[in-house]
């Protein structure tokens, strides 16, 4: 109580000092906007969500549960992987490398590893010049980073690669190359539109990983957008889909992150009325920029196409299948959220798609707008589970359900769905310790 009224009252001389220099409305935006920013840092902390600028990992928290019969969710357990507990007991331990595993995503892997028990019998890191010497301390023990080296990463049996398209393109061929070398999930878009490589959402098409040893982990927003979409195909067909997206300024690494907070934090000082951007097209606090990634010939931005292109070859649909989207950036620090219509072959039937959502893996349904209870980023932040929620009937069309959906791109969108690929291809075959 005390931090919030401290807040306000910090909040409330600087809107007075800026009321002199902004129109009533801006004042008004900008008071409103700073009140909900606060108190949605202020709450998530109470609540134990730990703010995205911290340095400690929101998801090294244990993803919290609920009685509620409105909220429901399964244990998340991929159908193509084994359980936590069997995994690890069934599988020989294995020597794991990550590249990039100070960044965030390779951070969020490193947790992933350790909170699901993953069969890790020696954690190598492998970082740059800077990074080498260095000792970070894991669940597996005390680790040494390594310069990184083909050759070191070669005599891992799987690595992670949390690291730009270009290091990708350079080294992840040469890493998995020949018999003895070892299998790579790369975090990057350097092979997701490949021929002959899997782009894998592990519980949709983790049978594509049998036999491969380079493995692509899909773009974020696709990634947290088909695990409500799939279950739904699956019963009544999917026919087209028109997704929103509403992206977190996480989206763009911890420098987003650090933008998005430094300009709030001049603009409610009063320094400035409107803050810098270097990350973002345009200055991120107290705005939405309805662009993400470059734009394309045909008008969409290539992150709006990545929803297209990677909804069509994770789920097998045919290469001309219509799919649109349009991708917002926002004000908010970790976790995207998603409007999405999906036009269906067969008649919709809501209690029949509430039923599929309850009972696919990774999905927890959010949907009880009587009692305020539907997918936000606030409570998304940190968990396993993507939320689901605003299921509907959509209006404007025949066979059509609206739903909203929010999830953690830095796990459910990257660092999670590589562990579960690599889970997923511990119980086909495709990975093992070598002998």
């Amino acid at each position: 109580h005390d931090t919030i009224m401290l807040t306000l009252f910090f909040i409330k001389n600087n809107r007075e000092k800026q009321i002199t220099k902004a129109t009533p409305s801006q004042s008004a935006m900008k008071f409103t906007a700073a009140v909900s920013l606060v108190a949605i840092s202020t709450l998530s902390t109470a609540y134990g969500f730990a703010p995205a600028i911290n340095s400690r990992s929101i998801a090294s928290r244990t993803p919290t549960a609920t009685n509620s019969p409105i909220i429901s969710s399964r244990p998340f357990a991929s159908n193509a992987a084994a359980s936590v507990t069997n995994l690890s007991m069934s599988a020989s331990p294995l020597t794991v490398g990550i590249v990039g595993a100070t960044g965030a995503v390779g951070k969020e892997i490193r947790g992933c590893l350790e909170k699901r028990e993953f069969p890790v019998g020696t954690l190598r890191i492998f970082g740059s010049e800077r990074s080498a010497g260095k000792e970070v301390e894991t669940k597996f023990g005390k680790v040494t980073v390594e310069l990184f080296e083909e050759d070191k990463a070669r005599e891992c049996d799987v690595v992670f690669l949390a690291v730009d398209g270009d290091f990708a393109l350079k080294h992840a061929e040469n890493i998995c190359a020949g018999d003895d070398g070892a299998v790579v999930i790369d975090n990057s878009s350097a092979f997701r539109y490949k021929e002959g490589i899997p782009l894998v959402v592990p519980e949709i098409n983790a049978e594509t990983t049998k036999g491969k040893k380079l493995i692509a982990n899909p773009n974020c927003t696709t990634a947290i957008g088909l695990m409500a979409v799939w279950p739904l195909h699956k019963l009544f067909g999917l026919k087209k889909m028109v997704m929103s997206t509403y992206q977190a300024a996480s989206g763009a690494g911890q420098p987003g992150m650090d933008e998005l907070v430094e300009g709030t934090r001049a603009v409610l000082a009063g320094e400035r009325d409107v803050a810098e951007n270097k990350i973002f097209a345009h200055p991120l606090p107290f705005n939405v920029i309805p662009h993400i990634d470059k734009f394309q010939e045909n008008g969409y931005t290539k992150e709006e196409m990545k929803v297209t292109w990677e909804t069509r070859k994770i789920c097998g649909l045919d290469d001309d299948f219509p799919v649109s989207c349009t991708a917002v950036r926002i004000p908010t620090s970790r976790a995207h959220s998603e409007s999405i219509v999906a036009l269906f072959d067969k008649p919709v039937d809501v209690a029949a798609a509430r039923k599929a959502l309850e009972e696919a893996p990774g999905v927890k349904l959010v949907d009880d707008p009587e009692n305020l209870k539907y997918p936000m980023p606030l409570t998304a932040t940190g968990q396993y589970d993507i939320e689901v929620g605003r299921l509907r009937k959509n209006i404007a069309f025949d066979n059509a359900l609206e739903f909203f959906v929010c999830g953690d791109q830095l796990l459910r969108g990257a660092a999670l769905n590589a562990v579960v690929v690599a889970e997923a291809m511990i119980e086909n075959g495709a990975l093992a310790a070598k002998v």
